[in-house]
């Protein structure tokens, strides 16, 4: 089999090894990959592997040969499923490989909005501990999370994985999803947004979740509120985000992603206030990619055997 990976520097830019996915075929690897040259890079290929570079209808079209698609990740709105599923191509992406490290990174951007450990330290390094009158002093709230709300939206992997955290620390867990579930902590959206103290967004994006929380659900929240999304950018509408902060309307916000990645200097989130951004790294723990890999392969050699797994336009 034929393998071409379009943007392999992301996943493993030289730490770790193919090797996993180089034993399942003839394996070529890219970097990166421009739309442009998407057909002329896998025109030949049996299977293609991607992280971003979108495989709409015309490159799925202009790629004859193609058997199966593999998404080094797990959200696939960079592939048009539907349109490989018209030609019996299936989609198949990796499910769990990064929930420890998404749960850690989501406390992470969290702990840095209550209790502002980068400010302070770099405001130590300029002299001002040095030079204080006290033996301590600190800016704005520090604020405990025991004992808030924490509201948390997509309740799979990753979104349970954060409930179990925040029970960790002391926190009510209040869950919003999809589909129906028995359990009492799920409630309505609009409930969720208005009780919790922190929301923490962790739902895929499709045409259903695009600025899941928009201006108006914005009003629904308290002006004490956090927000963290190290889901998708697109599931915010970050001109209304951005205005809402410049308004006081929350208490702060933590992202590590945006709607266009990278972001072009315009985005009104790189200047908006009590605004913390992290550059779509919550995935990227060593660890983490390795697994990345080992499944990709998993999911290679399952498809081979004639029993694909993960396989998300079925």
């Amino acid at each position: 089999m034929r393998i071409v990976i379009l943007d392999g520097w992301t996943t493993n830019p030289g730490d770790l090894s193919w090797a996993p996915v180089e034993a399942c075929g003839q394996l070529t690897v890219h970097d990166r990959t421009e739309p442009g040259d998407v057909s002329a890079r896998a025109r030949d290929a049996d299977i293609v592997l991607t992280n971003k570079t979108v495989l709409g209808r015309a490159e799925i079209a202009a790629l004859p040969g193609v058997k199966l698609i593999g998404v080094l990740a797990t959200g696939t709105n960079v592939v048009d499923s539907a349109a490989a599923r018209e030609r019996g191509v299936p989609v198949c992406n990796v499910p769990d490989y990064s929930t420890p490290a998404v749960v850690q990174a989501t406390f992470a951007l969290l702990l840095e909005l209550t209790n502002r450990v980068g400010h302070h330290d770099a405001t130590v390094r300029t002299g001002r501990w040095s030079a204080c009158a006290d033996f301590c002093y600190w800016d704005g709230d520090l604020v405990e999370l025991a004992g808030l709300t924490l509201g948390i939206v997509g309740y799979g992997r990753i979104g349970r994985g954060v409930a179990a955290v925040g029970r960790a620390f002391g926190m009510r867990i209040l869950a919003a999803r999809r589909t129906a579930g028995g359990e009492p902590e799920c409630v309505p959206l609009d409930t969720l947004l208005r009780e919790s103290d922190v929301v923490s967004l962790h739902c895929p994006l499709t045409a259903d979740t695009q600025r899941l929380v928009d201006a108006d659900r914005l009003t629904l929240m308290k002006p004490t509120a956090f927000l963290v999304n190290t889901a998708r950018g697109g599931l915010i509408d970050e001109p209304a985000l951005a205005s809402a902060l410049a308004a006081g309307r929350l208490a702060g916000v933590g992202l590590d992603v945006l709607s266009v990645e990278p972001p072009p200097p315009t985005n009104p989130l790189l200047r908006a206030p009590r605004c913390v951004i992290t550059p779509h790294v919550a995935w990227a723990t060593r660890n983490a990619r390795r697994r990345l890999i080992e499944a990709t392969a998993d999911n290679i050699r399952a498809f081979a055997a004639g029993r694909p797994r993960n396989v998300v336009n079925g």
